[in-house]
C-alpha cells in the first residue's frame, strides 16, 4: 500500500474520531466529559497534522464525509462503548501507515497508535494483543498484575531469584546449673 492511500486512510479515521467524540461529549456528564472532550482535542490535533503532512507532500487531504454510527449511542455507557470502538478502529488505521518505509511515517504511526490504545483502554479497560491488527482474534482480556524483574544495580542484568531459605534458628540455651 502507498504512504498516500495509509496516510488518506488515517485521516478518514481521524474525521470519524472527532464526529464520533463529538457525539460521546453530548451524551456524557462530568468525568466522562473531560476524557471526551481530551480525545476530541487529540483527535483534532492528529487530523490537522495530517492534512498539514499530506499537503507538504503535494497531496490534497480529503475533507470529512457523512458518518453512520455503528450502533446507537443514547446512555453514557453506549457512548464509553462508542469510544472504545472508534479507538480500536483508528489504531486498525494507523497499523496499515506503519508498513511505509518512511522512518517519519512509522513513528508517526506507532505514536497515534499508541495513543489511540491507551484512550481506549481508559474507556474499556481490556487489551486486545495487537490493537487494529485486522483479521486478528479480537478476544480480549483483563491486565494481570506482575512483579517487575529485580536487576542488580547498574549492570541491566537480571537477578536470578534465589530459592528461600528457612529463617535462622538459634539454639536453645544450654541447661546450666541451677542455683
Amino acid at each position: 500500500m502507498s504512504a498516500s492511500v495509509a496516510l488518506s486512510k488515517a485521516l478518514a479515521a481521524e474525521h470519524a474520531a472527532v464526529y464520533a467524540y463529538g457525539v460521546i461529549g453530548a451524551k456524557t456528564t462530568g468525568a466522562l466529559r473531560v476524557r471526551a472532550t481530551t480525545g476530541f482535542d487529540a483527535h483534532r490535533a492528529r487530523r490537522d497534522q495530517l492534512r498539514t503532512l499530506m499537503r507538504r507532500r503535494g497531496e490534497t487531504p480529503a475533507e470529512p464525509g457523512t458518518y453512520q454510527l455503528p450502533f446507537e449511542v443514547a446512555t453514557a455507557a453506549q457512548a464509553a462503548r462508542l469510544a472504545a470502538y472508534i479507538e480500536e478502529r483508528v489504531c486498525a488505521a494507523y497499523v496499515e501507515l506503519s508498513a511505509d518505509t518512511d522512518p517519519g511515517l512509522r513513528r508517526l504511526a506507532v505514536l497515534a497508535t499508541q495513543e489511540a490504545a491507551v484512550r481506549g483502554f481508559g474507556w474499556q479497560p481490556q487489551i486486545s494483543a495487537f490493537p487494529g491488527m485486522p483479521g486478528l482474534d479480537h478476544a480480549v482480556s483483563t491486565p494481570a498484575v506482575t512483579q517487575p524483574t529485580p536487576m542488580r544495580p547498574n549492570s541491566g542484568e537480571p537477578v536470578v531469584p534465589q530459592q528461600p531459605q528457612e529463617p535462622a534458628t538459634l539454639p536453645a540455651p544450654e541447661a546450666g546449673p541451677t542455683p
